[in-house]
């Protein structure tokens, strides 16, 4: 009898061990675990606007999803992190468009030069149905997309004054790895050189490179204006990040999670864009007072530029889409 009560008794300890197991198993997997990855740093709009992001997501789930950021490009760079979230490895990133360019042809539409007359129109134009289609496009390599945010409109850097597209003949210009980026250069006779965004400050600084071209949180932040001696306020393009989730982990998420991200990434475009905006007066003048020239382009100059560029719309179309280029020019025309 007494072995027979040990026996039952250690029987229900294991059970008891094994459930305990179980339950805590249980709760491990029903807390979701983000990876959110940008390539600016913990004092940028997108940083702030990640951590917003993150509290939000964390209060609305009760606690069942927790996102972790990696600024700086800590998992990768863009392209890195891009081919991580097709195989689920990383959850969530905002990547720059012209990045995504060899993924979805589609998405170097925004990185056209000239595209958009304002800020306003281009936000008009991205978060209504040109933007949504555009979005759509990245499901086919595995991404899930949910939003645009901005690094805002880019600026000409160099070594020398630039007024005028005959500036850039013959200059070796550092790029993003993008068709697009490179054939604008192209058209005013640049010699466009990829080069990672971290590793650009040196290359300017090695004389590797003559000039870039970046939105001035870019210029500022990563202090490529101390290797520089001219800034070209120029508003040639826009610098727009596809805020985006892995498909596979996407896909596999409660319905209602699915709904929290989408709705709290968007919740927070408004706020990055003011917050990119407010912050760009201060840094023209964190360019001026470090002794870099700060010019910026006339109506006349940006003329010239824009007849210069003009052939890349046409050579991209067809690889962007016709009906999607159609749409966007629709859609700008009406936003005016």
């Amino acid at each position: 009898m007494i072995k027979q009560f040990e026996r039952s008794r250690i029987k229900a300890l294991v059970s008891g061990l094994a459930l305990a197991a179980l339950v805590h198993a249980g709760a491990a997997v029903a807390q979701v675990s983000i990876k959110f990855h940008h390539d600016l740093p913990e004092d940028s709009a997108q940083h702030l606007a990640a951590e917003k992001f993150k509290a939000a997501v964390e209060e609305r789930s009760g606690g069942a999803i927790k996102v972790q950021l990696f600024p700086n490009n800590a998992l990768g760079d863009d392209v890195e992190v891009t081919q991580q979230m097709q195989f689920g490895a990383v959850e969530a990133a905002i990547i720059p468009t012209a990045k995504l360019s060899n993924f979805v042809p589609a998405m170097q539409i925004v990185d056209l030069p000239f595209l958009f007359p304002s800020p306003a129109i281009a936000h008009k134009v991205l978060d209504g149905a040109a933007g949504d289609q555009l979005l759509a496009t990245v499901e086919r390599v595995g991404l899930k997309g949910a939003t645009f945010w901005e690094s805002g409109f880019k600026q000409f850097t160099c070594d020398r004054p630039v007024k005028g597209p005959e500036d850039f003949k013959g200059r070796k210009v550092r790029v993003m790895q993008s068709p697009i980026i490179m054939e604008q250069f192209r058209a005013m006779g640049a010699n466009p050189v990829p080069i990672a965004f971290g590793e650009t400050y040196n290359a300017l600084q090695q004389r590797v490179v003559d000039c870039q071209e970046n939105p001035l949180v870019s210029i500022t932040k990563m202090k490529f204006y101390e290797v520089q001696s001219d800034v070209v306020i120029s508003n040639h393009a826009y610098l727009a990040y596809a805020f985006l989730f892995s498909k596979r982990w996407f896909d596999a998420q409660k319905p209602e999670h699915q709904q929290l991200l989408m709705s709290a990434a968007r919740e927070m475009t408004a706020f990055q864009r003011e917050e990119t905006a407010r912050r760009e007066a201060g840094y023209v003048e964190t360019i001026r007072k470090s002794g870099t020239r700060v010019s910026t382009l006339d109506d006349a100059q940006l003329a010239s530029f824009r007849t210069a560029t003009a052939s890349v719309h046409d050579k991209f179309g067809k690889s962007i889409g016709t009906d999607l280029m159609a749409a966007f020019k629709q859609a700008i025309e009406a936003a005016r």
